[in-house]
């Protein structure tokens, strides 16, 4: 599986950026608008974060789905039967944000999250019209003014060799949203599936931004851009021993936007969640 990796400066960007996206599900780009010095300072800021007490004062309620989610609440992917080996943070515009750590993140949101409307375009404009056809309306229109985009900030902990059997850091899933971005993390692990069931390492040196489908958008295109399937593998060696901090940002519709004849967008994000042990609905 030959996921791209694309200069977004370069001329046939837009091209070579979605042709990856619907060969693969995945596309990588370098030299983007998202400065790695920010990355960095979000990491080591959120590294003492969850390295300390005061996350559990902004624990998740129940009532909403913005907050922390510790390792004993965290997600089980769909068809999964063990927890993943992470804890999170969800960061919605609206919602909780700690007081321990700067703006970064909340900066980083913004940032992202134009980019996200650009790279929606780019795909918009790179589709082919019996494809566009289908689209209730433009792609980088059904994110506006959108309360919903999601930022977690992850962090897989140190593995202590306890773990239950068969328990990854993220298991084998897909993703519910139209696109998400994601920085390289400070540590490898992510992998993608191909057609023949074989598993792949997506590329991910410090600099790079990883972009891939998720269901929505198969949903919008009834299949012609692929929601791939991919996991976080547990690290071997002296990584085993590292924490590794992940900033995905989940680029999502209004609700009441139409992905196709049988879902709204709020439809489909309840339906999902659902799926998911241990995350309430929105």
């Amino acid at each position: 599986m030959d996921v791209q990796v694309v200069d977004y400066r370069v001329p046939d960007a837009p091209a070579r950026f979605v042709e990856s996206l619907r060969q693969t599900g995945f596309a990588v780009l370098t030299h983007h608008p998202i400065p790695q010095e920010s990355i960095e300072r979000i990491y080591r800021e959120w590294l003492g974060f969850f390295g300390s007490d005061a996350k559990h004062a902004y624990a998740v309620d129940g009532k909403t789905h913005d907050g922390f989610f510790s390792t004993a609440v965290s997600e089980t992917a769909k068809g999964g039967t063990q927890r993943d080996l992470k804890e999170f943070f969800h960061i919605y515009p609206w919602g909780k944000y700690p007081a321990e750590v700067s703006p970064a993140a909340l900066d980083y949101y913004d940032l992202a999250g134009a980019l996200g409307a650009k790279l929606l375009q780019w795909i918009d404009q790179e589709t082919p019209a019996d494809v566009s056809a289908l689209f209730s309306m433009p792609l980088s229109q059904m994110i506006t003014g959108n309360p919903s985009t999601l930022l977690r900030v992850l962090r897989y902990p140190p593995l202590q060799g306890e773990e239950t059997p068969g328990a990854l850091r993220a298991a084998a899933h897909e993703d519910i949203n139209l696109i998400t971005l994601l920085p390289a993390a400070n540590e490898p692990g992510l992998q993608v599936k191909d057609g023949k069931g074989d598993w792949h390492d997506v590329p991910c040196d410090f600099g790079m931004l990883v972009v891939n489908i998720g269901d929505m958008l198969q949903e919008a295109s009834a299949g012609y851009y692929p929601s791939t399937t991919h996991r976080v593998q547990n690290p071997a060696g002296a990584g085993r021993t590292q924490s590794r901090i992940s900033l995905p940002l989940f680029i999502q519709p209004r609700n009441e936007v139409r992905l196709s004849g049988a879902y709204l967008a709020g439809q489909y994000l309840e339906e999902r969640l659902q799926e998911l042990r241990g995350v309430k609905k929105i």
